[in-house]
């Protein structure tokens, strides 16, 4: 299986159980959706493992103003997910952080979101490495 089909195959996996948690949160289900949320993190870690693998495939500098600035949010994105990580600790031990964690969910998801678009135009404008 080549880099850029494993790279699709683990994105689309991370985006359905991204639904799955966001769905599960919204509904209270906790009991599932924990184990929802540490299978996102296994699919992004496998996703983000192939991305690098891709990129060796690419002259990534090539393509300009996008690379710098998706590597930047994917990174950003990246660790935000330990607030969502932290609010979601504090709402299991009391609801009143609910509002918190929704929101810290939010941002994560709005930034890996960002961070998809951004390395899509990346890959789309750099060239292919000749015999990579």
């Amino acid at each position: 299986m080549t880099p850029l089909y494993a790279f699709v195959i683990a994105v689309g996996i991370t985006a359905i159980l991204l639904v799955a948690v966001v769905v599960t949160g919204l509904r209270g289900r906790i009991s599932v959706h924990i184990p929802c949320v540490l299978a996102t993190f296994l699919a992004l870690a496998t996703a983000i493992v192939f991305a690098l693998k891709l990129g060796e495939l690419y002259d990534l500098p090539a393509a300009g103003w996008i690379t710098p600035l998706h590597l930047a949010i994917a990174k950003i994105a990246t660790a935000s997910f330990a607030l969502p990580v932290i609010t979601g600790i504090r709402t299991l031990r009391s609801r009143k952080h609910r509002r918190a964690h929704l929101a810290a969910a939010l941002v994560a998801l709005a930034l890996t979101a960002t961070a998809l678009v951004t390395g899509t135009l990346m890959m789309l404008r750099a060239p292919l490495i000749v015999g990579g």
